[in-house]
């Protein structure tokens, strides 16, 4: 881990902590040591348990994306590759810095650039196009739940699609107009690489536009002959979100309260569509405030701050934890490998 990264996991785990510590100054009343008694830790484990499941559905979304295209990616792999893509989401905007990751770990695994490139976004497509069609059943199935939140959950919805058909947009341009994508690739290329020389920003447009080639290839492929990985992503997706849906429900079950499903349903949906936008690192404050405001709506004040601090130790300060673990175990690797290459060099 490099001092960069270091440096944005306090930053993004500082402001994360005031949020909270704010949350719980405001909240905690004489009350909460009542509430606080009723805990079951059983249900609090559970929640631990379901939110390492969600992990489980990506690393198979992943493998049988990957199988579908032709590459053999393990189970194991493909959940460490999980795990590693945690700790960059947890303190990049939009949790963006989590494809790269998985990119390179897919790269690893002897998956080519461009087809590791389509199967990570196309498993952004695949999460957005879940999302609003998550956000479109709940809109006609849970009117009232909907209403007792008011003109914001209108609103997520509609950056949900537009999210959505935004990723189609890029889809589309990739698949049919990659010439237009190799223009803004190359012109954006140049302007990055002013001072370079010009053999060296030719070799890397080169390589740019023979990967562009590749994920043109591998998502024609996706579409056309593939079709078995892009219909299990969808199911291990709608697992995965529904998944970590249910988290919260259990959280609320273990402080006492009650599950709260369909409601906690409608708030995690606009929670997980409001993390999404490039607003804080890992979305630190914004979720805290967001589960806060809407989640008092419905338990009492006195428990809503130790609700919240549950739900992104979690969510957030477990998906860390597992990053730094696996970070761990791909610095090893990495280790061992250059170890058999020095000694077949020699």
């Amino acid at each position: 881990m490099d001092k960069s990264q270091v440096k944005w996991i306090y930053i993004s785990v500082g402001f994360s902590l005031v949020v909270l510590v704010i949350i719980l100054a405001l909240t905690i009343n004489e009350n909460t040591v009542t509430y606080l008694q009723e805990i079951n830790p059983v249900f609090l484990l559970l929640a631990f348990l379901t939110h390492v499941l969600t992990m489980v559905f990506w690393a198979m979304r992943v493998k049988l994306m990957s199988g579908s295209l032709g590459y053999r990616i393990g189970f194991w792999y493909s959940l460490n590759l999980v795990f590693a893509n945690l700790l960059a989401s947890a303190i990049t905007p939009a949790q963006a810095g989590g494809e790269p990751v998985r990119i390179h770990e897919l790269y690893k695994a002897d998956v080519p650039l461009g087809d590791a490139t389509a199967i990570v976004i196309m498993e952004r497509v695949l999460d957005g196009i879940a999302l609003a069609g998550l956000a479109a059943f709940s809109m006609i199935v849970l009117t009232d739940q909907w209403k007792s939140l008011g003109a914001v959950s209108e609103a997520m919805v509609f950056v949900t699609w537009i999210f959505v058909v935004g990723c189609l947009f890029l889809f589309y341009l990739a698949i049919r107009r990659p010439d237009v994508v190799k223009q803004v690739v190359r012109r954006c290329t140049v302007w990055l690489t002013r001072k370079w020389e010009s053999g060296r920003v030719e070799a890397l447009v080169t390589r740019a536009d023979k990967e562009i080639d590749n994920f043109q290839g591998a998502t024609i492929r996706f579409v056309r002959t593939a079709k078995g990985g892009l219909a299990w992503g969808m199911v291990f997706t709608l697992l995965y979100w529904v998944s970590e849906i249910i988290t919260a429900s259990l959280i609320l079950v273990g402080l006492g309260q009650p599950p709260l499903i369909l409601e906690s349903f409608v708030i995690q949906l606009i929670l997980a569509i409001l993390m999404m936008m490039p607003l804080t690192p890992g979305s630190s404050g914004i979720a805290e405030v967001g589960a806060t405001s809407m989640y008092a709506l419905f338990i009492p004040a006195s428990i809503v701050g130790i609700f919240v601090v549950i739900w992104r130790i979690v969510l957030y300060y477990f998906n860390i934890a597992l990053g730094i673990l696996s970070s761990i175990i791909i610095v090893r690797r990495e280790a061992r490998r250059c170890e058999e290459e020095q000694g077949k060099s020699t």
